[in-house]
């Protein structure tokens, strides 16, 4: 089988503009990410997908593989599609742009699943929640699945909801599942999850997961320990540098 990463990345963002082109590491965003895909085992092929021009210039400037696609896509997974109906590939995974912290085993789990499991056109990934703060902040999406793995359902609410109080987060098993928006498709569901028609509960909780379940299309879901930091905000964006002038300080004085 062949198994491509897309990288959707696009400048418009409220909350910090022009993200994929933010350079106070060295590097830009996007680079790390895209490094970050490429240290995957499993894929053959890496692709930043973009409708910018600039992006596509950084991109190019780091050796890194861009298409350019139309700007009038209402979701980063109509562009990745875009991006592998020309691409001959059987599996892809969708890597946000604004995700330089995932694990490249995660990536590589997205792939395993859909191998392993034929039946599902479909996988993603969760991490246990950590604290009572994130299990009922609506920002935090949960997901409960069954005994294969497969999604019963996605929520901004806090499910399974506890009725004698609230789940234990530091033990076995973990009892609450914050989902990570990262993807795994086979090439002709992904091609044709754009003909599904929005579902009232994907309009009710905002997520578009809930499209897929709503068809009965199973879903499978891997289950990963560390989550990645998923870059939104200015605050965020900070707190990677530091992470990455840590890091590299601690590299400096490990060679000394």
């Amino acid at each position: 089988m062949s198994r491509l990463i897309v990288i959707p990345a696009r400048l418009a963002s409220t909350r910090l503009p022009e993200k994929p082109l933010l350079k106070d590491t060295g590097k830009y965003l996007i680079q790390h990410v895209y490094e970050l895909a490429c240290r995957s085992k499993r894929a053959d092929r890496v692709v930043i997908a973009t409708d910018d021009e600039r992006i596509m210039a950084a991109a190019k400037s780091f050796g890194a593989e861009a298409k350019m696609t139309r700007s009038d896509h209402p979701s980063g997974t109509d562009r990745v599609a875009e991006v592998a109906f020309g691409i001959d590939c059987d599996l892809i995974v969708n890597l946000q742009g604004d995700e330089p912290q995932i694990d490249p085993s995660a990536l590589d789990l997205l792939f395993d699943l859909l191998e392993k499991n034929p039946n599902s056109p479909m996988a993603t990934l969760a991490t246990p929640i950590p604290s009572d703060d994130a299990y009922r902040n609506p920002n935090c999406v949960k997901v409960v699945m069954d005994e294969n793995g497969r999604a019963l359902y996605f929520s901004r609410s806090p499910i399974p909801y506890y009725r004698e109080g609230t789940p234990p987060f530091d033990s076995e098993p973990v009892r609450a599942w914050q989902h990570l928006g990262l993807y795994g498709y086979r090439k002709d569901f992904l091609l044709g999850i754009g003909k599904m028609p929005p579902h009232p509960l994907e309009q009710a909780e905002k997520l578009e997961q809930l499209r897929v379940l709503a068809n009965g299309v199973p879903l499978m879901v891997g289950k990963v320990v560390h989550k990645g930091l998923g870059i939104d905000t200015p605050e965020e964006y900070r707190a990677f540098v530091e992470f990455c002038l840590r890091a590299k300080n601690a590299n400096v004085a490990k060679a000394a």
